[in-house]
């Protein structure tokens, strides 16, 4: 089953964490990439208590806000590599490929080379991908889409994130 989080709303990564949780209740083991992503947030301290998640980071500690660096392009393809290892070992019930809309929207990666993860998944595992922009390709191959549209925001208001809420 393929699963992907998009949208401009807040809540896309929030939905694919809750996921990984309930699955990882239910004794599953969950490995969440976390693409463009290298800052600490407050999950990593949470998900380090739980046994059967496994999550990396694969970008800067910094948000991409202009042009991506050669760096960027680097942690980025490097955590596709490690999406294939996870993929390999068959034992994770549950891939998360956090942000991975954005770092296709960036030209961090390719296309076809997330299809290809996509389509050599074994049937047992459960892929969630989440990031605005997802790409029609892959809304094309998805099984479910839930699109989260932002109504209100406080950010709106000029109110700046919260650490536990929005990191």
């Amino acid at each position: 089953m393929i699963q992907v989080y998009t949208g401009n709303g807040k809540g896309k990564t929030t939905a694919a964490l809750g996921l990984a949780l309930r699955a990882a209740g239910a004794g599953f083991k969950v490995y969440i990439a976390q693409f463009i992503k290298g800052k600490r947030y407050s999950e990593l301290d949470a998900i380090k208590k739980i046994s059967n998640i496994t999550l990396v980071q694969c970008g800067r500690a910094c948000f991409i806000k202009n042009k991506p660096r050669p760096r960027d392009f680097v942690l980025a393809q490097a955590g596709l590599e490690k999406v294939k290892k996870a993929l390999a070992r068959k034992c994770y019930r549950i891939i998360i490929l956090d942000e991975v809309n954005i770092a296709l929207k960036l030209g961090l990666l390719m296309i076809e080379d997330v299809i290809g993860i996509i389509k050599s998944a074994p049937s047992a595992t459960e892929l969630i991908l989440t990031g605005r922009y997802a790409p029609p390709e892959i809304c094309k191959i998805a099984d479910l889409i839930s699109d989260i549209r932002e109504v209100k925001h406080h950010y709106q208001k000029g109110a700046r994130a919260r650490r536990g809420i929005e990191f």
